[in-house]
Formats: C-alpha cells, structure tokens, sequence
C-alpha cells in the first residue's frame, strides 16, 4: 500500500520530534501519551501534526471496538504512515484500564489512535483521565467525527438533541432508552443522531465462560435493521418517532468516497440499500428549515433509486 503522505515525507522523519513533544521531553515526565483522532475516510485524514506526532512514538495503539476503517487493516495503517507495528487495542484492553498502554506512556512516547475525533466516545475521556491520574502527559490531536460530519446531509448541526446509541437487541435484553431520547428531542423540535451498533471480537457466553478465546465475526448493526427496532417500540409507544411517515436521513460510511445518504420518511429509507458499514441514522425534527428541506432533497430515496 503506497503510503498517501509522500509529499510530506521530508518533513515527518521520525528524526525530527514534534515541537509540542520536544517541550514535553524537558519536563518532569520523559514519556507523554497522543491521543491521535484519525478522521473517518482513509489513512489520508489524518493530520499533519497527528502524523508527525505518530511517528515519534515507539508504541502505538489502534483503538478497534468504537469505530472501525471499513476495509483497512493494521498493517495497511502501519504501511500508509510509514510507522512499525500497531497493536490492537480492543475492549478489553480499553476499559480493563490499559495498564502496559499507560506505564509505557510514563517513560515512552505511546499513541492511541481512534476513528473519528480522539475525545468524543466516553471510554475515551475515561482513558485521559486515567492516564492524567497516573502522572502521564496527554496531548490530544482531534479530527473529524460523526458527530460534525452529519452535516453532511443537509441538516443544521445546531439543531441536533442529544444523541443516542442503539445497540443490537438479543432474545432476552431489547433496551428501548434511546425511544425516549429520541422522543424529548423530537417534541423539543430538535434532530437525533442515532449512532448504530457494532460488534467486533464478541465472545458467545459459552466461550466466555469457558475462558477459550474463540470471537465472533463483525457484526454491524443497518439503518433497516436499526428501524425495524424501532418500529417495534413504535407499536407499543405510539409516540410517531417511529411512524411510517416520520422523515429520516440514513447515511453510509461518513466521509468516505463511497458515502451514501438516503433521505425519507421511515417507510422508504427501511427499503433503500446502503451498502457496506458502517452506517448511521438521524431521526429528523417534525418541523425542517426550508434550506435543510432543499438540501436534503438532493438525496431524497426516490432520486436516488431513479
């Protein structure tokens, strides 16, 4: 894999350390921990200063269960930053506390990376302050996310609620929490970002409580599959979040070349096909300012299929 920043090569060597950690190196703690946001297209979203600050670190850290680069690998990160290996950080790796990651950041250069920005999922602001009470320095490089990049579609990002999560429903746990966000956002004449599950290296309980080391394959959770959890809630709540009728906006691979935006109301876009991961859903306010509607026509389900 060519790597995509041969044009900024000469000023990236590894030789040459990032202003920021030059300072930080003559301070009372020699090692610092980078938090490094990766945007959401490719290996070419990163920063120039993430990437600077990338290839100074001796051990990097690939954070791999909150977001996910459909169709790159490790190794092809590793290849496109011109940088060793990067290790996998999985869930369990994050939340059990990150010990090595963190007393390696004590005396060593260490970076995180994360899909999207560096700071906006909790497990990772939990990990800063972890890191802060451990005596470790913490730089932060930020990025595009999906929480800005919605914009995308159309709708104004100052007219978004709370955003809610919407996890897979199994046979005996179906959480319908995010309903009611959903709701109070809605009656509030504000838009919901629905961030849609993912699951990677999931254990089944058997395995789990075998102890073997046997994961899953990747599931990630679509718009349709996304609406149909809803539209059952719907049946029993009746609150219109959910109705055959209510505007939606589902989007595909946010970022990318490929990205795909369909336009609706629930009924259509649970038809539209979106293509691969990973996909996202806003449940659109009940009243939408004429420049949203205008733009969110350009990817209206019945334009797109024409």
């Amino acid at each position: 894999l060519k790597c995509p920043f041969h044009w900024a090569q000469e000023s990236c060597q590894p030789s040459r350390a990032p202003a920021a950690a030059g300072r930080l190196r003559g301070s009372r703690m020699p090692g610092m921990l980078w938090m490094i946001g990766l945007g959401l297209g490719d290996a070419g979203d990163i920063t120039l200063k993430g990437l600077e600050a990338l290839k100074e670190s001796k051990y990097i850290y690939l954070e791999a269960y909150t977001s996910i680069l459909p169709g790159l690998s490790k190794e092809e990160l590793a290849a496109a930053y011109g940088v060793g290996d990067i290790i996998e950080a999985d869930r369990e790796l994050v939340e059990s506390g990150c010990e090595e990651m963190l007393d390696r950041a004590k005396e060593e250069i260490v970076a995180f990376l994360v899909v999207g920005d560096a700071l906006c999922a909790t497990t990772h602001c939990d990990l800063w302050l972890r890191a802060r009470k451990m005596g470790v320095q913490v730089r932060v490089v930020h990025n595009a996310s999906v929480m800005n990049a919605i914009a995308a579609c159309g709708l104004q990002l100052y007219r978004f609620g709370e955003t809610v999560s919407i996890p897979f429903w199994v046979d005996d746990w179906k959480p319908a929490s995010f309903y009611d966000k959903i709701v109070a956002n809605y009656k509030a004449g504000l838009h919901t970002l629905c961030l849609l599950d993912i699951k990677t290296k999931e254990q089944t309980v058997e395995n789990l409580m075998r102890g073997r080391p046997i994961y899953e394959p990747p599931r990630f959770m679509t718009v349709a599959q996304a609406l149909v959890q809803m539209r059952e809630i719907e049946k029993d709540r009746g609150e219109g979040i959910a109705a055959d009728g209510t505007e939606v906006v589902g989007v595909a691979r946010l970022g990318r070349d490929d990205q795909a935006v369909v336009f609706g109301t629930c009924a259509e876009v649970a038809e539209a096909d979106l293509g691969g991961p990973l996909h996202s859903m806003v449940v659109c306010a009940p009243e939408l300012h004429e420049l949203e509607r205008e733009f969110l026509e350009y990817h209206h389900v019945k334009k797109s299929e024409a």
